[in-house]
């Protein structure tokens, strides 16, 4: 008997992400995607959070709840990855040589579209807008999301904003 109910058990989460990942799986890459501007890097971003969501048994998960319980975990291991790469970037001099910059060729070639252009962005002002205009969240959700205040978000999406604009006008000048 407890055997059957245990069973039953992993049938119904293990048939919450089945279904998770048939119905919303290519909704959960975009939005990491989005996110880290990398599709490799969006896929592993997405796989990890089933990984972390369901890595034990999670037993009371409908599909909507579990989607957002998997996008918080996208959001916040996408954070802990720039805390980390930034960290290193501050050391990585003291351990490894510097390596040569891109050639303007490739940099140009990095703009033409708008994910390339997020790359742009630090990873708060990328969280800032994708939250914000991507998942059409209001400021003080985006807030609640990144335990940030309001005025940080909106300082936030301020910079962005005007980041991506002078991106976007110095592309127009260059006739692209």
């Amino acid at each position: 008997m407890v055997e059957e109910s245990a069973e039953r058990a992993s049938t119904g989460w293990e048939q919450v992400v089945v279904s998770l990942t048939s119905e919303r799986g290519e909704q959960l890459t975009r939005y990491a995607l989005a996110l880290c501007g990398n599709p490799h890097d969006a896929q592993d971003l997405v796989q990890d959070a089933l990984v972390k969501t369901f890595g034990r048994l999670r037993n009371g998960f409908g599909i909507d709840s579990a989607e957002a319980y998997v996008r918080k975990v996208i959001l916040n291991s996408y954070l802990d990855r720039s805390r980390r790469r930034q960290l290193w970037h501050r050391i990585a001099h003291l351990a490894v040589e510097p390596t040569m910059p891109e050639s303007p060729v490739d940099e140009i070639d990095s703009r033409a579209d708008l994910i390339e252009r997020l790359k742009l962005l630090s990873p708060r002002e990328r969280a800032c807008i994708v939250l914000r205009y991507l998942e059409d969240q209001k400021v003080d959700d985006v807030a609640a999301s990144l335990g940030l205040s309001s005025g940080s978000v909106k300082r936030y999406l301020s910079d962005a904003l005007r980041k991506l604009q002078i991106s976007f006008s110095q592309s127009e000048k260059d006739g692209r």
